[in-house]
C-alpha cells in the first residue's frame, strides 16, 4: 500500500501542474493573448512614429522656410513689412 501512494501522489501533483500550466493564471492561453496583444501595440507605436517624423519633418521645413515663404510673397504678391516701403525696379 505504501508503495502505491507515492505514484498517485506523484500523478496528481503532475495533473495540478499541468491544470495550471493550460488553465490557469499566466497559463499558455493567457501567454499567447498577450503576445498578440504585445504585436498589436508595437504595430501602433511604429505607426505613432512615423506620424510623429513626418510631423517632425513638416516642422522643420516650415521653421527652417520661413526665409523662403516671405521671399516668394514679396516677389509673386508684391507683399511688404509694416513700415516698409517697396520698390520694385522694371528692366
Amino acid at each position: 500500500m505504501g508503495n502505491r501512494i507515492v505514484p498517485i501522489v506523484l500523478v496528481t501533483l503532475l495533473v495540478i501542474l499541468q491544470g495550471q500550466l493550460w488553465l490557469g493564471r499566466g497559463g499558455v492561453p493567457t501567454v499567447a493573448e498577450l503576445e498578440r496583444e504585445l504585436a498589436q501595440q508595437k504595430a501602433t507605436n511604429e505607426e505613432a512614429r512615423r506620424k510623429i517624423e513626418q510631423l517632425s519633418a513638416e516642422v522643420n521645413d516650415l521653421k527652417e522656410g520661413l526665409n523662403m515663404v516671405e521671399e516668394r510673397a514679396r516677389h509673386e504678391l508684391g507683399m511688404v513689412k509694416p513700415n516698409e516701403i517697396y520698390v520694385q525696379i522694371a528692366k
